[in-house]
């Protein structure tokens, strides 16, 4: 059985990969959905994050699909109070931004979608810099104290931002942050590494890390002159274009093959290891693409492995 992780200050304990809920609704229908969620779920997994504006990109979407669907799987099998749900406000084409009354409007929303009288832990999904971080963290308390949420976290946010909604909490004795949810894998180290990672260690936050394979990138199906047939190729092919893309590439196949580990799993387990990093973000189309990903639970790297890397991705 692998042992779960301490999400920040919070009594939520989570299997150390979270299920990316982006696809439900846009590259995977219903049923293929479904069947992701069962095989995670079966492997001892029990951390789903969607969002509610996924998957408004798509064609003939509104947004609120990942969460219907992740509400009627829920509904289907039973399972509401085994599964910690994590979804986001700001970003529904019906509800945008981070004013009181959008975030109370929008949280009614996704309860009503997901089917269910709570959410786990709540997201903002982008920062609001216009909007109080006074205005934010009120409204996120009352939904806290009304029972509708358990914890609120923030994704896409400044560490400046970040440090006065802390202040603003601590100071009122409201609810707090808990958990952040960077930008962060092996080939973006920059948009969290330094302050805003320096800010979550000092202060207990969790972090959620997503983009974990760089949109497919350090699953190392994307080479020079490979074609690959998905939605995200174009943002994957895009590190091969710099010199740090193709030697983290050749690090992860060094780690890969002495663990006899697929190159995914290898850079999963080195996000994984890093300071605050608690559960990386990673999703999957159909059920056949788990296994790579769920592998994270197993795999330990040395301390030379996550030197490696680290200095082939500096």
């Amino acid at each position: 059985m692998t042992p779960l992780r301490k999400l920040g200050s919070s009594d939520l304990e989570v299997f150390p990969l979270t299920l990316g809920g982006n696809v439900f609704g846009w590259t995977a229908d219903e049923t293929s959905s479904f069947a992701v969620l069962d095989a995670y779920t079966a492997a001892g997994g029990n951390f789903v994050d969607t969002a509610d504006v996924y998957s408004a990109w798509a064609e003939g979407n509104r947004g609120g699909e990942s969460e219907t669907i992740l509400g009627a799987w829920l509904k289907a099998r039973g399972n509401r109070s085994d599964v910690v749900v994590a979804t986001k406000v700001s970003q529904h084409p019906d509800h945008r931004g981070l004013n009181a009354s959008t975030i109370r409007a929008a949280a009614d929303a996704s309860l009503r979608r997901l089917g269910t009288d709570h959410i786990d832990l709540y997201y903002t999904h982008f920062d609001q810099p216009e909007v109080p971080v006074e205005e934010i963290i009120g409204a996120l308390d009352e939904l806290v104290r009304a029972g509708k949420v358990r914890y609120i976290a923030a994704s896409n946010i400044s560490p400046e931002r970040l440090k006065a909604s802390l202040d603003f909490s601590d100071r009122e004795g409201l609810a707090r942050y808990v958990a952040l949810q960077p930008h962060y894998n092996l080939v973006s180290r920059t948009t969290y590494e330094g302050a805003l990672q320096d800010l979550a260690a000092r202060e207990g936050l969790a972090a959620v890390p997503y983009y974990a394979l760089a949109s497919g990138f350090l699953t190392g199906k994307y080479r020079a002159g490979a074609t690959v047939e998905s939605a995200r190729a174009g943002g994957a092919a895009r590190h091969l274009e710099s010199e740090r893309g193709p030697k983290v590439l050749a690090a992860l196949d060094d780690v890969a093959r002495s663990h006899d580990a697929p190159v995914a799993t290898v850079a999963l387990a080195w996000l994984a290891a890093q300071p605050t990093v608690a559960a990386p973000i990673a999703s999957a189309r159909t059920a056949e693409q788990l296994p790579v990903l769920l592998g994270v639970a197993e795999l330990t790297l040395t301390d030379a492995e996550l030197d490696t890397l680290t200095e082939a991705s500096a």
